[in-house]
This record gives C-alpha cells, sequence and structure tokens, in this order.
C-alpha cells in the first residue's frame, strides 16, 4: 500500500520540524552537476532557475498549475535540480527515454560549488515519516509530489530547497533548488561548463551510459 497523501497544512508540517535533524547543509566544497538544455521550449543558462511550471516530468516543481493544469509562470517560484554526480545527473534528465541525446536542445554539463552553505529539507531522513509520507515522496507520482514541494515550500520559505534520494540512480543524493532563496547560493562562475557533445565527455558519458543501459547517442 503506498503512502503518499495529500500534504498537511503548512502549520503542521512546521509543528513536525526537527531543525537539527531534518535540515542537511551543504557545504561551500560541495559540487553540484547539472544538465541542461540551452535551447528549445525552456532554455537556460547554467545558472538560470525556471520560474515556469509544472511541468509533468518535474517533481518538486512548485508553481502552481493553470486551471486546467498546464505551466503557469511565477517570478516567485525558480526551481533548479542537480545530481551530486554526472550519473545521477544523467540518469534523471534522461529517464523518459533511457538516450542520451547530445545534440538536440543543444545540452550542457555545469559543475559548480555554491557561494555559502545551503538548507535543504531532509527528504530522505525519517521527516516524510513523520509527517505522514514515506520516501514514496522522491518517486511516486509527480502530480502528487509537486503538491508536497508546494507545501514545504510554503512551510519553510526560509529553506532553499530539498535533498532527496535520486529515484533513478540507486537512492544516490539528488538536490532541488528553490529561488527565492536559493538563488543567492550560486557561485559568480562554474567550476566546469561544456556542450555535452564535447568529446572530452566522451569516455566519461560511454561509461556512465553502459552503467545505466542508456543509449549514447552523438
Amino acid at each position: 500500500m503506498s503512502r503518499l497523501p495529500q500534504p498537511p497544512a503548512p502549520a503542521v508540517l512546521q509543528a513536525n520540524l526537527r531543525r537539527t535533524e531534518d535540515v542537511v547543509a551543504v557545504h561551500r566544497a560541495t559540487r553540484l552537476v547539472r544538465i541542461f538544455a540551452a535551447k528549445g521550449l525552456h532554455p537556460q543558462r547554467w545558472n538560470s532557475f525556471r520560474y515556469t511550471g509544472p511541468l509533468p516530468h518535474a517533481r518538486f516543481d512548485t508553481q502552481p498549475p493553470a486551471p486546467d493544469g498546464s505551466p503557469t509562470h511565477a517570478h516567485d517560484q525558480g526551481v533548479l535540480y542537480f545530481g551530486l554526480s554526472v550519473r545521477t545527473s544523467v540518469a534523471e534528465v534522461f529517464q523518459a527515454t533511457s538516450v542520451v541525446d547530445r545534440r538536440t536542445r543543444s545540452p550542457f554539463l555545469v559543475v559548480l560549488r555554491p557561494r555559502r552553505t545551503l538548507r535543504l529539507l531532509d527528504l530522505a531522513g525519517l521527516w516524510p515519516t513523520r509527517v505522514g509520507a514515506s520516501q514514496e515522496i522522491s518517486s511516486g507520482p509527480k502530480a502528487m509530489t509537486q503538491q508536497w514541494a508546494r507545501a514545504i515550500r510554503a512551510a519553510y520559505p526560509e529553506l532553499d530547497g530539498l535533498w532527496y534520494r535520486s529515484s533513478m540512480d540507486s537512492g544516490d543524493p539528488a538536490v532541488c533548488l528553490w529561488d527565492p532563496p536559493g538563488g543567492s547560493g550560486l557561485p559568480a562562475a562554474p567550476d566546469v561548463l561544456l556542450p555535452l557533445e564535447h568529446p572530452g565527455l566522451d569516455l566519461p558519458l560511454a561509461r556512465v551510459c553502459e552503467e545505466l543501459n542508456y543509449t549514447l547517442l552523438g
């Protein structure tokens, strides 16, 4: 039996937060990895939050949907997703097809370190259980996890986002940042910024795709 009901009211979530247990502090030395599309319907830059949503594939988008369920634009509801490894990012971004297309929509790989410590709600711990959910919050239907994301953000506006388990990469850590306040945690420049078709990524991507049983194109 699944355990991912409708989220409780923000006041209930506030009352159940144990800050010493439920908040992950991501140090400035932590490398965060992201793959983003520089072209297409939602073109982005390495440091641009997405304010249009919720998108069907995006687990923790907090933008309020239109009455018909379609995405809206909310200038105070930015979102960015990261892995802590290239493999996690590849597994998450290309999960719909299991095909890593290195050219369509001009995908880029960025590796960065935050300019300050990030404070994230730990969805990989016991907090989901205490508030009536489960680890299905990181793997269940996205329409429901988006409702939880909106409730969480309303309850804890001071937090930068979420620390959760990747449902595609054996539960390895993944990060969702929200802006505000997460935008102030991004650095002035990344450590690495390369198009996914860069020759230097040939071997790393081939190795990752072999591990995931994904197909590498380009």
